[in-house]
């Protein structure tokens, strides 16, 4: 069963949410979100999507995952794996991945839990599998996760909240907002100066660790 891949041209990887103007456009009500606001963020001008979004099955992601470290390098393609049980929201996904919530129970959004805090906020469970080399770049979160590695080592940089002036996130509008503007790899100050003032914590996660954010 294929599911949602992400293709980069180089292994940095940055979220991205806007309307897909392959598709036909909608009734202008039906384009409006929560209050009356436009639903898609609106792209400054000349950006574009900074991965590819498909669909593949899992035999498939293995076979570009398991390559050998010459085809890895930073400006080698990689590919993002992403599994999705949508629960109450109802058909969030196609081919969603509801047998997830069997496999992970403690993950079920019920009372009492140890990892889901306010269950009735549940927004499903989203898997992602990333493969050797692949840089997830800085951005916040507005849900909680656990980082399982099962073999080699993750580096995480985690900043505390009241770092988030000094990373030049985009805004609300922007497609890649909660993200960093700054290419961690190669920061440019001259554009970010205020980067250089960020403080963070570097956590190395070996295999069979697991990080909760």
């Amino acid at each position: 069963t294929p599911h949602r891949t992400e293709y980069s041209p180089n292994n940095h990887f940055m979220y991205w949410m806007a309307e897909n103007p392959n598709k036909k456009r909608k009734k202008f009500a039906q384009q409006l979100g929560r209050g009356g606001r436009p639903k898609w963020p609106t792209p400054p001008e000349g950006w574009k999507p900074p991965t590819k979004l498909l669909r593949m099955p899992y035999e498939e992601w293995v076979g570009h995952a398991n390559t050998t470290d010459d085809k890895l390098g930073p400006d080698m393609p990689h590919w993002y794996y992403r599994l999705i049980g949508c629960g109450a929201q109802g058909r969030c996904d196609k081919d969603s991945s509801e047998y997830l919530f069997d496999e992970m129970p403690f993950f079920q959004p019920r009372d009492g839990g140890l990892y889901i805090v306010e269950p009735q906020r549940q927004k499903g469970i989203h898997c992602r599998f990333g493969m050797k080399g692949v840089i997830a770049e800085n951005h916040f979160d507005g849900s909680r996760n656990s980082i399982a590695v099962l073999g080699g080592e993750r580096r995480y940089i985690l900043a505390h909240p009241e770092q988030c002036p000094n990373l030049a996130l985009y805004p609300k509008e922007h497609p890649s907002a909660r993200h960093s503007a700054v290419d961690w790899s190669d920061p440019d100050l001259d554009t970010y100066p205020e980067f250089v003032d960020a403080r963070a914590n570097e956590v190395i996660l070996q295999a069979g660790d697991v990080l909760y954010l």
